[in-house]
């Protein structure tokens, strides 16, 4: 995503330049790009193998024994050694399952596993708030604040895209090896204090563009990195049938908040004649990620370097042992 908006951001260098594009016209080739891509991911994915337990959970067991025959085989030759045997002590038996109605989303969601609903809805909320709020209003930030022109503003982006995309590339081996919780609080502590301290910098006026945007690069480089993980976390710690499921409910819901944050924050930035109300606003986005972090440190799951079974019992099993621990 991030990778993508920073080569947009380049493009719009040239695309919103009239030296180089008519007004009503470079604009219109950037929306234009967008399908393009779109249409060229359509049939990229059709490589993409299922999951062998999205195949086993639906009858195709010989397909999912290929794939992983495939995955150990190729793991095999780069270690130079075969894999130690499996553990049967672990292994269960599941029943094809070609679908899972919506009373069974509701009561795992809402009974079995409440406290990680929780979970997951406050971190994608925290998220989706603080980035909409600033990724849907740094232009006029730039423009109504820093009197940069309109067509400026994509030169700023690159590097604020550029440091979204290097978070979870540099942090994200940390939350498989320290554990997603303490990291996930980490990074979404960190993000806030950044913002909060931006926040008093920018009421002051003791900053100019060029640092309000190293600011925003620094705060979102952890932000990002936590934002991954909040992805990953709400589709590995429900039922393995409904993870594609339990992500797409967390991201629709959480975009209810999001399509909020840019709403409110236009309305603190106004015509940029008084800093005061968008400080406050800073200020609030920065207590929303730090609470969602608590959240996530009190109430999350460890589940680093543990498989998708030992944190959630599939909904298909017929036998092995109960993990209904309902957090």
């Amino acid at each position: 995503y991030w990778g993508g908006a920073a080569l947009g951001a380049f493009a719009n260098i040239y695309l919103l330049d009239t030296s180089y594009f008519a007004e009503d016209i470079g604009w219109r080739i950037g929306f234009f790009l967008g399908p393009v891509l779109g249409i060229a991911i359509i049939f990229l994915r059709r490589h993409i193998p299922e999951s062998p337990r999205w195949l086993m959970t639906h009858g195709r067991q010989e397909e999912a024994e290929a794939t992983v025959s495939r995955i150990e085989a190729s793991v095999e030759q780069a270690n130079g050694k075969p894999l130690p045997e499996v553990d049967q002590s672990k292994a269960m038996t599941v029943t094809p399952t070609d679908r899972v109605g919506f009373l069974t989303i509701a009561r795992v969601l809402l009974k079995q596993y409440p406290t990680r609903t929780l979970v997951g809805a406050t971190m994608m909320i925290t998220q989706a708030f603080l980035y909409n709020a600033i990724f849907f209003t740094y232009a006029l930030v730039l423009t109504n604040f820093f009197g940069l022109k309109t067509a400026e503003t994509a030169v700023y982006f690159f590097p604020f895209a550029i440091g979204n995309l290097l978070g979870p590339i540099i942090l994200g081996r940390f939350f498989d090896t320290w554990g997603r919780r303490q990291m996930i609080f980490l990074t979404y502590l960190v993000s806030g204090l950044v913002l909060a301290t931006s926040a008093f910098l920018f009421r002051a006026d003791a900053i100019s563009a060029t640092v309000q945007v190293a600011f925003w690069c620094v705060s979102f480089f952890f932000a990002s990195a936590g934002a991954s993980s909040a992805y990953l976390t709400v589709s590995e710690i429900f039922p393995l049938e409904l993870r594609s499921q339990a992500i797409s409910y967390f991201f629709a819901l959480a975009q209810i908040f999001g399509a909020v944050a840019p709403a409110i924050y236009g309305a603190f930035i106004g015509d940029g004649s008084s800093r005061e109300p968008l400080f406050w606003g800073y200020l609030l986005g920065s207590a929303v990620m730090i609470g969602g972090g608590v959240v996530a440190l009190i109430f999350g799951v460890d589940a680093a370097r543990k498989g998708l079974e030992d944190v959630t019992q599939p909904l298909s099993v017929l036998t092995g042992d109960a993990k209904s621990d309902r957090k």
